[in-house]
């Protein structure tokens, strides 16, 4: 049985925006052509140890509008997300009731303008904390902070060295909190 959406509204503490990416030269694989592996592969890319994923609902086989996961995460943090959109240099997932956050989370790949020969893979997710117990543990303890960015930074290094190309640089790390009329930004890089 399906759950139902969080969105961010739904959520507690800030609306937080976070960014991974790596940028990758001369890449052996098209940006479709590696997406397209990603989103048949995606237990693949993901650190088994941090964060598993376990189809709940969908074809076996690739990636599908409406299909949902279930994520064991590290820690007290388990939850599901559902497919929101699937295109051949993208893909979203949104939320679902119990998962720590409430939003959505984006994976693109695409072309670095002017440069023909760099790509870029992002992870871009959109949320808050589902409740004020998370947003706290999260935020404030940073709890689950490390284990999402550890996920995340591992899951990018992975599409970098599936692309056969070399990487120009660390995983870079963008942080943006709404806070209200309040906005605070934070970047960093993870090797």
């Amino acid at each position: 049985m399906s759950q139902n959406p969080q969105t961010p509204e739904q959520g507690a503490g800030p609306f937080t925006e976070r960014r991974y990416y790596i940028d990758i030269a001369h890449s052996k694989q098209s940006a479709t052509a590696l997406m397209h592996d990603i989103q048949c592969n995606i237990e693949r890319y993901s650190p088994g140890l941090l964060a598993e994923f376990h189809k709940e609902k969908g074809e076996k086989q690739g990636l599908h509008v409406g299909d949902e996961y279930h994520i064991k995460i590290l820690g007290p943090w388990n939850g599901s997300v559902r497919v929101t959109e699937v295109a051949k240099q993208h893909f979203e997932l949104l939320t679902l009731e119990g998962h720590p956050e409430a939003g959505h989370i984006r994976f693109s790949l695409r072309q670095l303008p002017n440069q023909s020969d760099v790509l870029r893979f992002e992870i871009h997710s959109k949320a808050r904390a589902r409740d004020g117990l998370v947003a706290f543990a999260y935020g404030t303890l940073g709890v689950g902070k490390q284990v999402q960015e550890q996920t995340w930074v591992t899951f990018c290094q992975r599409v970098a060295e599936e692309s056969g190309g070399q990487t120009l640089g660390s995983v870079q790390v963008d942080t943006t909190e709404h806070d209200g009329a309040e906005k605070r930004k934070e970047h960093h890089e993870r090797s």
